[in-house]
Formats: structure tokens, C-alpha cells, sequence
């Protein structure tokens, strides 16, 4: 076992880690978006309600949170210490820092970038999964628990609107260097088809936080 120890203790391997984790982490938005437009129905919130209730109390759900804990947790652990390895290097090595130069400012960022929306991960964590989980929240006529005004609440607030949005500014960024260099880093690169990754990349990246940036928004100037 010590070659896996060795392979994944490595630079190539943490990147590696950290490619993976991230993928799994993207598909992780993706379903989450998805159930949060349910905030957009004109119920009062009773589908969004239903929605949260599914999504806390169903086993299979509860097994996939462990995973998801995981992955976060590898992702967070690699990139800090990705990070301060890079830090290291750039202290002592010239021709790095020359090359580095060279790149977007959000490609030489990704630590300040998740870091921003790590913080934001803990405030939403806090407010929401804090007080559904070990809290004692109201229910809708339907007899869920009312997530809906949580969100409502927690949305009229200035403050918590201007952190999620800047926290998805930060994914945004994040997410346009971190999703094809994943691709890159996993050995998914050709000259044909790489074009089409760093499309898919900007697209998915702008879409999936515009599409969390517009529910705070929505809720703060129109609900």
C-alpha cells in the first residue's frame, strides 16, 4: 500500500485529488441549483419545502452526505496544501514566478477564491443545515419544515445577499480555471475536444452561479 501512500502524497497525486473532488463537487451544484428553483414557484414554498424535507430526512441521502462531506474535505485539505507548497516554491524559484505572471490573475487565485467561498460554505451551513438539522423550525400547512421562510429571512437580510453574491463571484472564478484544468490534469486533453471542455467550462460556470446569485437577489428586490 505504500505506493498509494506515495502516489497520492505527491504533487501529481494531490492534484489529482483535487481534479477528482472537484468534479464530483460540480455535479454536487448541479443537483443543488436544480433543487433550489423550486424557490421560484408561486406555492408559498410548499414544493421547495417538500423538496428540503426529501433531501433531510431520505436514507439514501443521508449515505450520499458522507460522500459529499469527503469530498469537500479532500478538495479543502489538498488545495491548502497545494497552496502553501506553491507558496514555497514561488519564495525560491524565479523562472515559477515569471511563469506564473503569465497566467489569469483567478488561475494564480484559487486558494484566496475558495477560501472566499469556503467562509460563505460555513455562513450558509450555519443558517440553514444548522437550523433544520439540530434546530426546532416551523412547519408549513403541509407538516414540512418551512424551509421556504428561512430562506425568505435569511434573504432580506443585506449583509447574507452580499456575501452569497460575492461568494458566487468567487466560484465563478474558481470554477472557470478549476473546471478545465481538471480535465487537464486527469489526462482529458485533445486538440479537437479541448476547445469544446473550456466552452463547456465558461458555460457551465456562469450559468450554474448566475443561477445561485439570482436568488438572493430575487428574494431581496422583488419578494
Amino acid at each position: 500500500m505504500s505506493w498509494i501512500s506515495n502516489t497520492f502524497s505527491s504533487s501529481i497525486g494531490r492534484k489529482i485529488v483535487m481534479a477528482a473532488t472537484g468534479l464530483f463537487l460540480c455535479s454536487f451544484l448541479v443537483v443543488h441549483l436544480a433543487g433550489n428553483f423550486q424557490l421560484f414557484k408561486n406555492d408559498g414554498g410548499l414544493a421547495f419545502n417538500a423538496y428540503s424535507e426529501f433531501m433531510s430526512h431520505n436514507t439514501i441521502i443521508r449515505i450520499l452526505e458522507i460522500g459529499l462531506v469527503a469530498g469537500f474535505g479532500f478538495h479543502i485539505y489538498e488545495g491548502l496544501t497545494l497552496a502553501l507548497k506553491n507558496k514555497a516554491a514561488r519564495g525560491s524559484n524565479y523562472v515559477a514566478n515569471r511563469i506564473e505572471q503569465n497566467s489569469p490573475w483567478h488561475a494564480r487565485s484559487m486558494a484566496v477564491l475558495g477560501s472566499i467561498v469556503l467562509f460563505f460554505l460555513i455562513v450558509h451551513l450555519y443558517n440553514f443545515f444548522g437550523t433544520l438539522r439540530f434546530g426546532e423550525p416551523l412547519k408549513d400547512s403541509q407538516g414540512n419544515e418551512n424551509a421556504y421562510a428561512l430562506v425568505v429571512d435569511a434573504f432580506h437580510n443585506p449583509l447574507y445577499v452580499a456575501l452569497y453574491v460575492l461568494a458566487q463571484v468567487a466560484l465563478l472564478y474558481h470554477l472557470l480555471h478549476g473546471f478545465q484544468s481538471a480535465f487537464q490534469t486527469l489526462g482529458l486533453t485533445h486538440r479537437k475536444y479541448t476547445p469544446a471542455i473550456k466552452l463547456l467550462g465558461i458555460v457551465f460556470s456562469v450559468v450554474v452561479c448566475a443561477g445561485f446569485a439570482a436568488m438572493p437577489i430575487y428574494f431581496y428586490f422583488f419578494n
